[in-house]
């Protein structure tokens, strides 16, 4: 029975960083509980709504913004539209006037400190990531909705269906990398190539082509932006930004006033095998300087794990002359699926399965990708992913401070590395011979994760976060 129907645009979703399950998620919960509110007919009746933050949530809540999201999303903002250098401006104004506009129409009192509360010590049980919202209402009554932030902008409400597409009738249905294999053979089509006939259940082509693109001129954006911008990042733990600092010295002291002008300049700094590392490095910590700086990123699958894709898609444009629309959206359907096929069989959360699920998916999307592009058989490109997650599975998710900061924007870098050289393993090798297929990882990545001591997993209680002697601010 097939789990889940999932589409390219629920792996790639435009949002606002630091974190996809501590700040898109909690943000589209916060306005999924307005409509209710909204549909219901109670909107001009709520005098006061307090939030309950439970379990990872709470621990990372300051760090991952939080706090932010769901305010910003009570307000009616979107984090697709909403401009990232009002995220600040408009938490202190809500702040000090204690007013707060409920989906951009209802104004109550509302005071951030009283209202917002972090239960630290407080979980539910079907998953780490849970936040409630309790509106009062004139009549004297209330209402209390709780929604789960499943990892990669997921949310399912409590007792609810969560965010669920109308059903369709999908010509190549997918729950395993098997199913995928299987499909691929019998057509003759390319992994991507099946994507895009699944696609056509829910959309046009022409319309699936546009959004694409748009996700990728979103990656594009964030990644030239973080190669240009200097400076401290938010949080207390006083990270500099590296990325600019790191594409001067490659590319020299010439400015380019865009992104096309950029990758030309970067093609021309040449080949060599130390010059495209530094350049892998500088595009992953670019995408998640601006994640953690409250930019706008794409998730891919998830925040955290924003840089992967984009760094690996870019040294595919620059170094493997892969720069055209076609070739771009082969690339992103193909990584789609593979992140479809982790989300059916294990998870894409951090708190959940621990930064393997993150960094780790990524790493198989994009090397399966990178793959398919650089001509791979489907064997191949199953393989690559394969390789990829097989060399991340255990690792933990240990923010420092609760920041996507440290190890997090590093582990980009390594993630992207470590994609390119399982794709070039898997070109390279017999996949008929190979001793571990895609779903066995897949399984063993659940069944590990399942085994992880939950400090390891998003609630900065293990690890590098404990062993890391820091004083931080309250944001």
């Amino acid at each position: 029975m097939q789990r889940e129907q999932l589409s390219v645009f629920d792996m790639f979703k435009i949002g606002i960083g630091p974190s996809s399950s501590h700040t898109l998620g909690p943000w589209r919960a916060a306005q999924q509980f307005v409509q209710v509110l909204e549909a219901q007919g109670l909107l001009p009746l709520v005098t006061q709504v307090k939030i309950l933050l439970y379990g990872s949530l709470a621990k990372t809540g300051h760090g991952h913004g939080t706090d932010i999201a769901v305010i910003l999303g009570l307000s009616g903002d979107d984090p697709v539209t909403f401009a990232v250098d009002n995220v600040v401006p408009k938490i202190n104004q809500i702040r000090e006037s204690h007013k707060l506009t409920l989906g951009g129409k209802q104004e109550i009192n509302f005071t951030i400190d009283a209202d917002l509360l972090f239960l630290y010590n407080e979980s539910l049980p079907f998953h780490p990531n849970a936040v409630t919202f309790q509106a009062l209402l004139t009549t004297g009554k209330a209402l209390s909705e709780t929604y789960y932030s499943i990892g990669g902008g997921f949310v399912v409400q409590e007792g609810g269906a969560g965010q669920q597409k109308t059903e369709v009738d999908l010509p190549f249905p997918i729950d395993t990398a098997g199913d995928l294999l299987h499909w691929c053979l019998k057509t003759g089509l390319k992994v991507s190539e099946v994507v895009a006939e699944n696609e056509q259940a829910w959309r046009s082509e022409q319309d699936t082509r546009a959004g694409v693109l748009n996700i990728y001129h979103t990656m594009a954006e964030c990644m030239y932006r973080g190669s240009h911008e200097k400076g401290i990042l938010p949080g207390g733990l006083n990270v500099a930004r590296r990325a600019a600092n790191l594409n001067k010295r490659l590319i020299g002291n010439n400015t380019y006033s865009n992104y096309n002008e950029w990758i030309e300049a970067i093609r021309k700094t040449g080949n060599g095998f130390q010059n495209i590392l530094d350049w892998v490095s500088c595009f992953a910590l670019a995408v998640n300087e601006e994640n953690a700086s409250f930019g706008r990123v794409v998730t891919a699958p998830t925040n955290g794990a924003a840089g992967v894709i984009p760094a690996v898609l870019q040294y595919f444009i620059v170094f493997c002359d892969g720069f055209s629309d076609k070739r771009i959206i082969q690339f992103l359907m193909t990584a789609s699926e593979i992140g479809c096929i982790f989300k059916k069989g294990a998870t894409i959360s951090a708190a959940m399965g621990g930064c393997q699920a993150e960094i780790g998916v990524s790493s198989a999307m994009a090397a399966a990708a990178l793959t398919e592009c650089l001509g791979g058989s489907q064997r191949q490109v199953l393989m690559a992913a394969e390789i990829a997650m097989e060399h991340h599975l255990g690792l933990t998710c240990d923010p420092i401070g609760g920041l996507v900061q440290v190890p997090c924007i590093e582990r980009n870098t390594m993630g992207a590395i470590k994609a390119i050289t399982a794709s070039q393993l898997a070109l390279q090798t017999n996949p008929d011979k190979a001793k571990v297929s895609l779903d066995a990882v897949v399984i063993t990545m659940w069944q590990t994760a399942q085994d992880m001591n939950s400090k390891y997993k998003e609630t900065a209680d293990g690890g590098l976060a404990i062993n890391i002697p820091l004083s931080l601010p309250e944001c």
